[in-house]
């Protein structure tokens, strides 16, 4: 058992949304991906603030491909917070752009971080804004400033934004913990490789929340 003292510890929901489920599925469709609600919340009864991630991207995004083919495949020209296409997801104004069933409503949060909102950019991190770490989100100095020292991260994918946020925390100084049962990946094998990149970081890595124990 992992032991939490609940007034230091955040906990953290990246990206939740309906646009990386099957409720989306001509979006980006994880398997299972709307499945996670219950773990994210037993998590956050642990912490003394409840934080989430959303995708707030715009139509108009550059990295937006329709083409099957293209998908995952390097953007064209210089764009230096932009990295490879995807077709589009968690547009503002849609069904993909809210929070899974059996999450609270968003003004329910301590804080709601929005990224990916402009259409030059395409960040995975909640973190920053940008791919280089230079444009803070604010998360980083408002989790400081409340004296948090440890944060419990679960949501969507484990091996795009939930690997790259835990990073980024994590090179803050935060102690993070990753609870598996409450994340889910777009792909087996990348997601096994992100969670070793994230434990040769220092990140611990639970089963589920009852791997947890409230001091």
């Amino acid at each position: 058992m992992m032991k939490i003292e609940k007034s230091i510890t955040a906990s953290f929901d990246v990206d939740p949304q309906c646009g990386f489920t099957f409720l989306c599925p001509d979006e980006l469709p994880i398997y299972q991906g709307d499945e996670i609600a219950d773990e994210l919340n037993a998590q956050a009864q642990f912490a003394s603030y409840r934080l989430v991630s959303k995708d707030s991207h715009p139509a108009d995004a550059l990295w937006i491909t329709n083409k099957a083919e293209e998908i995952m495949t390097p953007v064209e020209g210089y764009h230096p917070d932009l990295d490879i296409k995807w077709p589009a997801h968690c547009i503002v104004g849609t069904k993909g752009n809210q929070l899974i069933p059996g999450l609270p409503e968003e003004k329910n949060y301590d804080l709601l971080i929005e990224k990916g909102v402009e259409a030059h950019k395409h960040p995975y991190g909640a973190c920053y804004h940008d791919l280089a770490n230079n444009e803070s989100t604010g998360v980083i100095e408002w989790l400081k400033q409340r004296n948090i020292e440890v944060v419990i991260v679960g949501g969507l994918a484990t091996d795009f934004c939930v690997k790259t946020t835990v990073l980024q925390l994590r090179e803050a100084g935060f102690k993070v913990i990753v609870n598996l049962v409450a994340c889910r990946g777009v792909d087996s094998e990348t997601s096994k490789l992100a969670c070793d990149e994230m434990r040769d970081a220092g990140v611990e890595l639970i089963n589920a929340s009852s791997d947890l124990e409230a001091l």
